[in-house]
């Protein structure tokens, strides 16, 4: 099982710049890549200082000129918001710009917040169709000489320019979590992006069930990758373990709360929720996210990722953020690649 570092910038004090949040991103991607690790993924927001990432090309192409080896993917770019052309064209630059570095991670979108400020009136369900109906598109623009007729997006022969680097095309990953989605993806030729956030390994059990009955139903289809990302945080003590849980028990609650897009907002900042607030979600209590989530000691994150390895899994991303300030995201990194990734050789 390879690993993947999924890292973006974030903020809830308006106080820190920009620009440093920048740098430390670049620091982490560096440190992935001279820890070893396959990819560095960053995805797509807008108008959020949640997760601050409202083009991921700009960000990778940035680091490809940094690193000369690690991958560079997006993860993801929301689909609905880009035209094919301009998706394709964007896609092959930055593969060039990475001489043949770039994963190509595609979803739907899930916050309304985004929809509402993108493409008013979008739901999950139109939001998938458009996903469903651009991926075949790329394919072909980048092949070139293309006419597209869909239900969203209509233009003559065209031919994506530049052309990507890598021969096929750029790899493309589908963010997956129903059935339906699974099988479009492997029907497709596609990689699979699955995460179960925090409902625990009974949903990781559940997401690669979906895959493989996916795979079983296209044995015309050689099988694609499958990538779990998950928070996993490596801790010196048992008293850090207990720190790291808080935070993400409060990261999660926020994460929930973005979904439901019912909190004021002020300058991209959501205002941080009250600790009845907190208690009023069992979901996100410290104690469900200790279980769900992989936290602890060194022996307890490897014995957890070898039962992920054991189900399939060709890919563990290590979701770093959560609201932690750069220093302490740099030590669970460095206390991952020193003892936990030489457990798989």
């Amino acid at each position: 099982m390879k690993f993947s570092l999924f890292v973006h910038m974030e903020r809830a004090d308006p106080a820190i710049p920009h620009r440093r949040l920048f740098d430390e991103l670049e620091e982490l991607a560096l440190m992935a890549e001279d820890g070893g690790f396959e990819t560095v993924w960053i995805g797509e927001h807008h108008a959020m200082e949640f997760t601050i990432a409202p083009n991921p090309f700009i960000q990778l192409a940035h680091l490809a000129a940094r690193t000369s080896r690690i991958r560079l993917g997006t993860g993801n770019v929301v689909a609905p918001f880009w035209h094919p052309l301009r998706l394709a064209g964007e896609a092959a630059m930055t593969d060039v710009a990475s001489n043949g570095r770039l994963d190509l991670g595609i979803a739907r979108g899930a916050y309304v917040f985004e929809y509402e400020r993108m493409l008013p009136g979008l739901d999950a369900l139109q939001a998938g169709q458009r996903m469903r109906e651009i991926i075949p598109a790329l394919k072909r623009l980048w092949e070139g000489d293309y006419a597209h007729e869909g239900a969203f997006w209509s233009f003559p022969v065209s031919t994506a320019s530049p052309k990507p680097v890598q021969k096929g095309g750029v790899p493309i990953w589908v963010a997956a979590r129903d059935p339906a989605s699974h099988d479009f993806a492997v029907a497709q030729g596609c990689n699979v992006q699955v995460t179960p956030l925090a409902a625990g390994d009974g949903e990781v059990v559940n997401l690669m069930a979906r895959f493989d009955a996916a795979v079983a139903g296209h044995p015309e289809i050689p099988r694609p990758q499958i990538m779990l990302l998950q928070h996993a945080y490596v801790a010196d003590s048992e008293a850090e373990a207990e720190a790291i849980t808080d935070e993400l028990s409060y990261f999660y609650a926020m994460f929930g709360a973005w979904f439901a897009n019912k909190r004021p907002i002020r300058q991209a900042i959501m205002d941080p929720l009250t600790p009845d607030e907190r208690a009023a979600l069992p979901n996100c209590a410290p104690e469900v996210i200790r279980r769900n989530l992989v936290i602890g000691q060194p022996d307890e994150v490897i014995a957890r990722l070898k039962g992920y390895e054991a189900l399939g899994f060709d890919q563990f991303s290590l979701w770093i953020d959560g609201g932690r300030d750069h220093a302490r995201k740099k030590k669970a990194l460095d206390l991952f690649i020193r003892h936990v990734m030489p457990a798989f050789g």
